[in-house]
């Protein structure tokens, strides 16, 4: 049976699991974002809005800054690893362990035991992030009610191993799509194949030297790869289209619009009859230099890394707040039907948040 209730008593690990053990898959956070508003209204020190499946609980104590802790509440489909399993060398294992049920636990805790922080907070808890991007309720609420996520500067607890991970690269993926003309393949002289028409786009890639380029001190690495190629009517016809789709993974020294105009010009002379966007989600810089951010990494130590993949701190990024990512989780282990968590990492992003907000 669903549980209706979460106990914000619990510690972190003991948190952790009891989010694993409320199936939250994509669409269905429902339940989830229950039992989130119903516990964090019985603080006093918060005041809560919800907008659909997303929760917003902030405080108001007048402070110099104001700090966004932010976390989807939604995980991939759940692969016969619900409920959790706490073994005895100290890992809790199920869906979401790492991505990202153990960073929300930390929000969670954070929300309920510090009540007077020495930064204002606000807590963020949002659905449909692991589907598409216009169904992200971070993306929702920024459209609808961008006030909520005003800030100095913003921590996604996204898995990044108890390590600061600065920014995100971008992600674009287009269509390029060549033409031919039908023919049976006996007498193939009599059409053109679209399928070999691809051939200078696919050399094209091979020879592609992606870019390593260094952005506030910290080395991304692009990349530029088919990532699906689509052709073929039947086995005795030669085929008359034929699409490759190209995933360019780009680092945030590049706006949306250079890094579109980038791969327009790599694919200039190949013969595309098409060129399609699919789906764009710009970069975020690491935001590294804000007094927040020194503050926030002199708090938890370690050295800064760069986020390779998209989160969305590039949407607060896009609202002016600059944002990292920081969360118990190893993203190595995300989506997987083994995903698990060292109960340790959650207890120490805890303790380092901590420190961080009170000292």
């Amino acid at each position: 049976m669903r549980p209706t209730t979460l106990d914000l008593r619990l510690d972190g690990p003991a948190l952790t699991a009891a989010l694993v053990d409320f199936p939250s898959v994509s669409g269905d956070e429902k339940a989830l974002a229950d039992a989130v508003e119903q516990a964090l209204r019985a603080l006093p020190h918060l005041s809560v809005d919800r907008y659909g499946n997303n929760v917003v609980a902030r405080t108001h104590l007048g402070r110099a800054e104001r700090i966004v802790l932010a976390g989807h509440i939604d995980t991939v489909p759940i692969a016969d690893n619900v409920p959790s399993r706490l073994d005895s060398d100290g890992v809790l294992w199920g869906c979401g362990t790492s991505d990202m049920k153990s960073g929300v636990a930390v929000q969670l805790r954070i929300a309920a035991t510090v009540p007077e922080p020495n930064r204002d907070l606000t807590f963020v808890f949002y659905d449909n992030e692991e589907v598409a991007a216009h169904l992200n309720g971070l993306g929702r609420i920024a459209d609808a009610h961008p006030e909520w996520l005003a800030g100095d500067f913003a921590v996604l607890l996204e898995p990044s191993d108890g390590e600061v991970e600065g920014g995100c690269q971008g992600t674009l993926r287009v269509h390029l799509r060549t033409t031919g003309e039908r023919a049976h393949s006996a007498r193939s002289w009599m059409g053109s194949n679209a399928i070999h028409a691809a051939a200078p786009i696919l050399a094209r890639l091979a020879a592609y030297e992606p870019r390593r380029p260094v952005v506030e001190g910290l080395e991304y690495r692009e990349g530029l790869n088919a990532v699906r190629i689509e052709g073929g009517v039947a086995g005795n016809v030669i085929p008359d289209d034929c699409t490759v789709v190209v995933n360019y993974r780009y680092a945030p020294d590049l706006t949306a619009e250079q890094a579109l105009a980038h791969v327009r010009d790599v694919f200039a002379d190949c013969g595309v009859a098409e060129f399609t966007v699919d789906d764009h989600s710009g970069a975020a810089r690491p935001g590294l230099t804000h007094p927040a951010a020194l503050a926030f990494m002199k708090a938890v130590g370690g050295t800064a890394r760069p986020k390779f993949g998209w989160t969305d701190v590039a949407r607060f990024s896009a609202l002016g707040v600059p944002a990292v990512n920081y969360g118990p989780g190893n993203p190595l282990l995300a989506h997987k039907r083994d995903e698990h968590v060292a109960v340790e990492r959650i207890t120490h992003c805890e303790e380092k948040l901590r420190q961080w907000l009170t000292s």
